[in-house]
C-alpha cells in the first residue's frame, strides 16, 4: 500500500517545488545584493536581532575558555612567585655580601693608615676564631712562625691596642686580649702622664689601673695610652676610656675602671707589631754587683791624728809650733754607703 499523507497536512506544492524555489529566490537575493548592496540595511536589522542569541550560544564556550585560562593563568602566576621569591633570596645574600665587603674595606683601610702611623713594622692578620675556653679572653690569628711572629709581640687595631701573643703555632698564634685576667700594660694618662698599670677584669669586658694612689689626678672621660716602659709597646698607643673613679681615703690604692677603645670583640682583621720600639739600652747588671763587692772589700780608714804625728825617733826635737796645727776630717767616701741610702 502506497503511503500518502493525510489530507489534512495535503497543501499547496510538493516539498521540491518549494525547494526549487527558494534556492531560487536565495540565489536571486545573493545577485542582488553583490551587484547593488540592496539587502544591507536588512542584514545589518537581522544581525542586531541575532545577536543575543549568538551570544547566549557562545556562553559555553567563553566558559570553558575562562576556566582553562584561569587554571592556566594560576599556575603560571604561582610558579613566577616562586621565581620571584628565589631571585629576592638571591638578591638579599648578594646584598648582604656586598655589605660585609664594604665593612670590610673601610676596615681594612683604616688599618692601612693606622700602619702608616705606627713607627714599627707591622704584619695584617686575620682572626680565626675564639678560643674554646670560656674562662680566657683568646683568639686565633692566621698568622704564626712561618710569617715572622714571636711570643710577646703586641696586637693593636686602627682604634688602639687589642692584646699581646702569648703563643705561637707554625701557622696560628693565640692573642690574649687586654680584658682578659692575666694580661697586664704598663700605661699613663693622655692629659697629664699619671703612670699606672693597666689589668684586665674578665668576662665584664673593661679593665682596672691598679696601684693608684686615691688623691692621684684621674677624672673620667681620661684618654689612657701606652708609656712603652716595658720596651714592647711603642708609647702613644691608645689603650681605654676611664669610666669610673673611686676614691678610697682609708686604703691605700683608689679604684679606677676604664673601657677599652679598641675593638675587642668586633675585629676581623688585626695587625701584628714585628719590631721593638728603639728604646736607650739599660744599664748593665754586672757593675752594680762589682760595684757591691768593691765596697765590700774596701780597707777602713785610718785615724788622722795617727797618720798626722810622726814618730818621736825619726825626727830631731824641734820647738813647738806658733799655732795648733789643724787636723784634716775624714773624707767621705761614696762606694761605702748602700745601694738603697745613695738611690734615697
Amino acid at each position: 500500500m502506497e503511503y500518502s499523507p493525510p489530507p489534512l497536512f495535503k497543501q499547496g506544492a510538493s516539498a521540491r517545488v518549494k525547494m526549487m524555489v527558494f534556492a531560487g529566490i536565495s540565489i536571486a537575493l545573493l545577485l542582488v545584493d553583490s551587484r547593488m548592496h540592496a539587502l544591507t540595511a536588512v542584514r545589518q536589522a537581522v544581525g542586531t536581532v541575532l545577536y543575543p542569541v549568538q551570544m547566549a550560544a557562545l556562553v559555553p564556550r567563553d566558559v570553558a575558555f575562562g576556566v582553562g585560562n584561569y587554571f592556566s593563568s594560576l599556575s603560571s602566576l604561582e610558579k613566577q612567585v616562586r621565581d620571584l621569591k628565589h631571585e629576592q633570596i638571591a638578591s638579599a645574600q648578594i646584598m648582604q655580601q656586598a655589605q660585609l665587603n664594604i665593612v670590610e674595606n673601610n676596615h681594612l683601610r683604616k688599618l692601612m693608615e693606622a700602619r702608616e702611623r705606627v713607627p714599627v713594622k707591622t704584619l695584617m692578620a686575620e682572626v680565626l676564631y675564639d678560643t674554646r675556653d670560656s674562662a680566657t679572653r683568646k683568639i686565633v690569628l692566621d698568622r704564626g712562625i712561618q710569617n715572622g711572629v714571636e711570643l710577646g709581640r703586641p696586637v693593636i687595631d686602627n682604634l688602639g691596642v687589642v692584646g699581646q701573643v702569648t703563643r705561637v703555632f707554625p701557622f696560628t698564634s693565640e692573642v690574649t686580649l687586654l680584658t682578659d685576667e692575666e694580661q697586664a700594660i704598663p700605661v699613663q694618662l693622655l692629659r697629664n702622664g699619671v703612670r699606672s698599670v693597666a689589668i684586665g677584669r674578665g668576662k665584664s669586658g673593661t679593665m682596672e689601673l691598679r696601684f693608684t694612689a686615691p688623691t692621684a689626678d684621674i677624672q673620667i672621660g681620661d684618654i689612657v695610652i701606652t708609656s712603652g716602659l716595658d720596651g714592647l709597646y711603642p708609647a702613644g698607643l691608645a689603650v681605654a676610656r676611664v669610666t669610673l673613679v673611686e676614691r678610697n681615703a682609708h686604703g691605700p690604692f683608689g679604684r679606677v675602671v676604664c673601657q677599652p677603645l679598641a675593638g675587642i670583640e668586633r675585629n676581623t682583621q688585626l695587625l701584628i707589631l714585628m719590631t721593638s720600639p728603639e728604646i736607650p739600652p739599660r744599664p748593665p747588671v754586672e757593675d752594680v754587683k762589682t760595684g757591691r763587692k768593691i765596697a765590700g772589700k774596701m780597707a777602713p780608714i785610718k785615724d788622722p791624728a795617727a797618720v798626722a804625728t810622726p814618730p818621736a825617733a825619726a825626727t830631731p826635737a824641734a820647738k813647738p809650733p806658733a799655732t795648733p796645727a789643724v787636723v784634716p776630717k775624714p773624707a767621705v767616701v761614696p762606694a761605702a754607703v748602700p745601694p738603697k741610702e745613695a738611690t734615697r
